[in-house]
């Protein structure tokens, strides 16, 4: 009994590392340039406050997602990239079920990422 309850406590470990509560967005890309923020704004400061530098790997999510549980600081995985995201931008209310994955100055790699439908995964925050 003792080793069927260690088992049972190492699989929610190990399901909760994987990430939970899968869900299929729409994913964009974006970068920290002044075409692509508001007029007179910083390229490289979020929404919530953050500043953004090339490298990191973070996500801006729209806000019914935000409602679901994808706060700010929350990680997330994305089907087909390596390595945890971390939410650290807002969208437009005008988007819903969408994630735009930051990629620095690199504009040629964010044209080239397109518009896709991938899987996410996170933990929500307690």
């Amino acid at each position: 009994m003792k080793l069927q309850l260690t088992l049972i406590a190492c699989c929610a470990v190990l399901i909760g590392c994987s990430g939970g509560n899968p869900r299929e967005v729409t994913a964009t890309a974006y970068n920290s340039v002044k075409a692509q923020t508001t007029i007179d704004g910083d390229p490289t400061l979020t929404a919530w406050g953050d500043t953004l530098k090339p490298g990191m790997k973070a996500i801006a999510v729209s806000r019914d997602l935000i409602d679901d549980g994808l706060t700010h600081g929350t990680e997330v995985t994305i089907e087909g990239l390596p390595g945890t995201y971390i939410v650290r931008d807002k969208m437009n209310k005008r988007w819903d079920n969408k994630i735009d994955i930051y990629m620095g100055n690199d504009v040629k790699a964010a044209r080239e990422w397109g518009k896709r439908t991938v899987t996410i995964s996170w933990v929500e925050k307690d």
